[in-house]
């Protein structure tokens, strides 16, 4: 699967749980909240002020390091 900035960050979590590290590096320390869990990860990186494309090259390449 690869990660969009429209992907929810709940369906990565569940499929690939090693990302949110990733996720708490870049301060998003909310990912047990559901309302975080129901965002994009362009809504996400636009709250927390990270770059969107800086993100989904890091979560992608987790992922595929992990298949």
């Amino acid at each position: 699967m690869t990660i969009t900035k429209d992907t929810i960050i709940g369906d990565i979590l569940t499929i690939a749980p090693q990302t949110a590290p990733i996720f708490l590096s870049i301060g998003m320390h909310c990912l047990g909240c559901p309302a975080s869990r129901g965002e994009t990860v362009e809504q996400a990186c636009a709250v927390h002020g990270v770059d969107v494309e800086m993100l989904l090259a890091k979560v992608n390449e987790a992922i595929a390091a992990a298949n």
